[in-house]
């Protein structure tokens, strides 16, 4: 009996944590939405709004052939996590029928905001979670997700959740932060070993020191395994080298050691961003 008590209190307080972690990021994201902070602006201007595109773009240059938005004309895309609405504008430019979800109101405002500056509708726009997306299953030719379910604290449920509201056919393109890049050996220098703490795990670093807590970072191994474990057939995973690979705001020394890493890492499976698509199987 005491057993069993002792396994219901380990199943509240993990799903407490999980609770607690999920304000957390919440929280975190409701501040100021990934890629805000570098437009000088007025806050939803169309300048402000320019500037962000222009920069995301400009530096994480994987997006637009990944996404490869004017193919999607016509077609029932859901885009989860639209932070600051930049790719979620190109989806409703490209004529897709855009539904996008955000955990924070921060995001939906960001998107109501561009929609309005550009004049454009989408077809919903709701305040959602990865892990319990508000949409019937195979619903969707494509769910898009960049750089979200990885701030999730259930990562695994998020994506399982990708894939029940794909239609049977449709297309699943995710990216999730690379734990064997250049960049995440920086964090581990200057978050454990520089820090008198060299038996710190990746895992700790990135949930401690990257973004929203609870960050996490894979493997291409281990997020292929956890795509596996879903009705899905892989299109396409990789991880080309990006630009926070190679440190450009860092002292000379440590860009160099960046580039020869990357060189030796190797050039299409060593960048920070780890990006996936898969098809459901019908």
């Amino acid at each position: 009996m005491k057993d069993k008590r002792d396994e219901i209190q380990q199943l509240y307080d993990c799903l407490m944590s999980s609770i607690d972690l999920k304000e957390g990021v919440r929280e975190y994201w409701d501040r100021q939405s990934c890629g805000t902070d570098i437009a000088v602006s007025e806050k939803h201007s169309q300048e402000y709004f320019e500037e962000i595109e222009q920069y995301r773009y400009d530096v994480e240059h994987e997006i637009m052939p990944f996404a490869q938005f004017s193919r999607w004309h016509g077609k029932k895309v859901l885009e989860v996590g639209v932070g600051a609405g930049t790719d979620f504008l190109q989806w409703v430019r490209s004529g897709a029928l855009a539904h996008g979800i955000d955990l924070t109101s921060e995001g939906i405002e960001n998107v109501q905001h561009r929609l309005e500056v550009y004049d454009l509708e989408c077809e919903d726009l709701r305040i959602g979670d990865a892990e319990n997306i508000p949409y019937e299953e195979n619903s969707f030719d494509l769910v898009y997700s960049w750089g979200v379910i990885h701030h999730s604290p259930d990562t695994p449920k998020a994506l399982g959740e990708l894939v029940r509201v794909a239609k049977p056919g449709g297309r699943i393109k995710i990216m999730v932060y690379n734990r064997r890049s250049p960049y995440v050996v920086y964090k581990y220098l200057r978050w454990g070993l520089l820090a008198g703490k060299p038996f710190k795990s990746i895992k700790s670093i990135m949930a401690e020191h990257q973004e929203s807590p609870g960050t996490k970072a894979y493997s291409i191994h281990e997020f292929k395994n956890l795509l596996l474990q879903h009705p899905v057939r892989i299109v396409s995973i990789d991880a080309p080298a990006t630009y926070y690979d190679l440190l450009p705001d860092k002292p000379a020394p440590a860009r160099w050691g960046a580039y020869v890493l990357t060189f030796l890492m190797g050039l299409k499976r060593c960048g920070w961003f780890l990006r996936a698509e898969v098809e459901k199987k019908a």
